[in-house]
Formats: C-alpha cells, sequence, structure tokens
C-alpha cells in the first residue's frame, strides 16, 4: 500500500492498510511519496501479491501506466494492481485501461474490497 508522488493525504491508506490487516492480510504500507520506481522495487523485494496505490485527485493519470509499464519491464505481471481512493467514477474505465485491475472508491465496503482483491490474486496464480 502506498501513495506516489506530493500527494500526502494519507488517511484512507492508513484506515484501510489496517482493515487490510483485520481480514488477514500482511500489509507492506510504504506511506506518502513515493515514486513508481520505488513502489515497485519494494513489490519485488517483498515478493508481493498485490500493489494498492491510493490517489486523490488526477495523478493516477501518471503513475498508473508508469507502476505498470515497469511491472511489464521487471517480469512483475502477476502482481495484481489496484487503486483506491478520491477519483471520479466516471473516470473508472480510463484507470483500467492504463493497467488497474481494480478500482475502488470512498465508501466501497472493506468486505468487498477483501473480496475482490482475493478473487483477483486467485485468477492470477491460475493463469
Amino acid at each position: 500500500m502506498t501513495k506516489a508522488g506530493l500527494d500526502g493525504h494519507d488517511r484512507g491508506l492508513k484506515v484501510v492498510s489496517v482493515l487490510l490487516r483485520d481480514h488477514g492480510f500482511e500489509v507492506v504500507n510504504l506511506g506518502c511519496y513515493q515514486t513508481a520506481m520505488g513502489i515497485v522495487s519494494a513489490a519485488e523485494q517483498e515478493d508481493v501479491d498485490v500493489i494498492g496505490l491510493s490517489v486523490l485527485g488526477d495523478e493516477y493519470r501518471v503513475y498508473v501506466p508508469r507502476i505498470k509499464n515497469l511491472l511489464k519491464e521487471k517480469g512483475l505481471d502477476h502482481v495484481v494492481f489496484v487503486v483506491g481512493g478520491t477519483l471520479p467514477p466516471e473516470e473508472i474505465d480510463e484507470i483500467k485501461k492504463m493497467g488497474a485491475d481494480a478500482v475502488f472508491l470512498p465508501g466501497t465496503l472493506i468486505g468487498s474490497v477483501v473480496e475482490d482483491i482475493r478473487g483477483l490474486v486467485n485468477d492470477r496464480r491460475r493463469s
């Protein structure tokens, strides 16, 4: 779990990290101000199944494609990449086209997030 760039609004990141831990996930929270390369390098070092990027605003336009491209370059296509945060609902399809496997908006129930992430990880492991 992380935030990229200059976005320092990390309340959602902290809350979701704790909720995912409460549901049995091992969570590595990189915190704020990360670069795409730093995020992917940490994912590689930690051997993660999922990268969760928390965003506020439109910085996803820069970081989602960068992270997705770096995952491909490093042969980490098996890593599920999810994005969550304060995003316009009408941009979900665009974010997915850029490389996100799932997008979670404010108000999404944690049970739904957990179910979706587990499903994505299981699907990726089968393929």
